[in-house]
């Protein structure tokens, strides 16, 4: 199995290049990287009740393939920051969750001060739990992604206030 570098590394690929869905294989196994709303896998269809309500069952070589539904998103440019705050954007495609479990605490809430590393959420991407951390300490001013929806590569996710 890849790393979570080099599943990184091919999504940032993959964004620069256009590229919508990439499939490769190895000596480490084999991967298939899907961005955007091509395509979400059964797993996280399965998590995401309001997604797999809405998606859409095709044929696709013998696979199950499901259309995502649309993710709503603020656009980069529409959200307006003051020089003294930044976005938190997500570094993958996958789902946003605020809490390590369904039970637990979220990480952050508006208006709570982090430190840099401190984790901010989860993004689950490939049955796998990657945490994002704060690469600054602040104030955590605006949480814009609802817990358990999906998430695109480059998605803004907060916004904070750096000290």
């Amino acid at each position: 199995m890849m790393d979570v570098r080099e599943l990184k590394t091919l999504l940032n690929l993959m964004a620069e290049n256009g590229v919508v869905e990439l499939e490769i294989e190895d000596k480490k196994g084999k991967v298939r990287l899907v961005r955007g709303n091509a395509s979400m896998n059964d797993h996280q269809a399965a998590n995401s009740a309001p997604a797999a309500a809405a998606a859409k069952p095709s044929a696709v070589k013998g696979q199950r393939k499901i259309t995502a539904p649309t993710v709503d998103k603020p656009a980069k440019g529409s959200i307006q920051l003051q020089p003294n705050q930044k976005l938190v954007e997500s570094p993958m495609v996958g789902t946003f969750y605020r809490a390590a479990s369904p039970d637990a605490d979220p990480f952050v809430d508006e208006g709570t001060n982090v430190r840099k590393g401190q984790p901010l959420c989860i993004i689950e991407a490939m049955k796998m739990m990657n945490e994002i951390e704060a690469d600054t300490a602040g104030r955590v001013v605006s949480i814009l992604v609802e817990n358990g929806n999906p998430v695109e590569y480059g998605q803004p996710l907060m916004i904070l206030e750096v000290a």
